[in-house]
């Protein structure tokens, strides 16, 4: 018989006893969010939950738990041929499903019965999510935070990256959320839910130190379409901060290479563009939609950092206090980043 396993907190995650995770909810239901790590092999499909799920209701339960039960031993029998196929018998897999009910216990009856030592989570996807909504919107958050502010296509995202290598804790939101965060930053591909972001974000802070600082990048309350949860929100308005700075050119050229897929999309560049109307009017706009065309992508990228990006930054930015430091790059290249690291490291008392 399959082991209920009680998650308590999201550091459970990192300790579990088992091989795998397995999520057999429908495959928009793990789209959406999942716990991290967790593979889908779904018992029920889309189509064949709602048509079980409107026998259910319309019609008679015990029809409906039938053809369920047909269904998932179908879509089992599948992912034992397929997926599961080369599991010895030592393996160890953790079910879930959306309440910890009929689906994940279905199918961990039959991995049971194969010979597995198979375990379920209490209260399924639910409980985990709960600790998640605990995590980012009841607790406050433990850590203390030390903003990386600066305006745009100062390399605040670089020189994350380059204290997250040097051993600093970071906190990458713009790459949770998948998205540059500003209004021209979406990447080809969409973002993720706002669930599925609040699972990276929870999941990260449960990794980090609550002992030492993190560094995050300034936002504010949105990346893109995504909402930064309140605790943490509150935490990053009251957290100290470092302000980035860097000349103008070295700006435009840094700009024109992060934003390399944007460029290189002739079309989508001046939709992007044409969002900007409503700030600044038809007519510069315009104006910058015949510098893309030209290819002119470099004084495009200064006077969208002149006429839009900085105003902008000018009129959002009011942080608690002052500075811990300023850090004026002279350059926006690997080695002018990994000689800021020092002086960041320093100025947060993070050495």
């Amino acid at each position: 018989m399959a082991k209920k396993l009680k998650l308590n907190s999201l550091s459970d995650l990192s300790s579990l006893p088992y091989d795998e995770i397995i999520d057999v909810r429908s495959s928009s239901e793990y789209a959406e969010d999942h716990i991290p790590g967790a593979i889908s092999l779904p018992v029920l499909d889309d189509a064949e939950r709602a048509e079980v799920g409107t026998i259910y209701v319309q019609q008679d339960p015990f029809l409906a738990r039938k053809l369920g039960a047909a269904l998932v031993a179908k879509n089992a029998a599948k992912h034992l041929q397929g997926p599961l196929a080369d599991r010895d018998g030592g393996w160890q897999p953790l079910v879930y499903c959306w309440r910890g009910g009929q689906r994940s216990g279905s199918f961990a009856s039959i991995l049971d019965q194969i010979g597995w030592r198979v375990g379920l989570i209490e209260g399924g996807y639910k409980a985990y999510r709960r600790l998640v909504v605990k995590a980012l919107y009841d607790d406050p958050v433990p850590h203390r935070l030390v903003l990386i502010d600066g305006g745009t296509g100062t390399g605040k995202t670089e020189l994350l990256h380059h204290l997250e290598r040097a051993g600093a804790q970071v906190l990458d939101l713009e790459g949770m959320a998948e998205h540059r965060g500003s209004l021209l930053g979406g990447f080809a591909g969409g973002q993720p839910s706002q669930k599925c972001f609040e699972s990276r974000l929870a999941m990260a802070l449960t990794r980090l130190d609550p002992a030492r600082p993190v560094f995050v990048e300034a936002e504010s309350n949105k990346i893109g379409k995504l909402i930064i949860p309140p605790t943490l929100w509150q935490a990053m308005l009251t957290a100290d901060h470092l302000v980035v700075t860097a000349p103008l050119e070295a700006r435009a050229v840094f700009l024109t290479r992060v934003y390399a897929d944007v460029i290189g999309n002739l079309d989508e560049l001046c939709e992007r563009l044409r969002y900007l109307s409503r700030f600044h009017g038809h007519e510069a706009v315009e104006h910058w939609q015949e510098l893309a065309r030209a290819g002119d992508h470099l004084q495009l990228a200064r006077e969208l950092v002149e006429m839009h990006y900085d105003p902008s930054y000018r009129r959002s930015s009011r942080r608690a206090g002052d500075p811990l430091a300023e850090i004026a790059l002279q350059g926006l290249e690997d080695a002018d980043f990994a000689a800021a690291v020092p002086m960041v490291l320093q100025a947060a008392g993070a050495e």
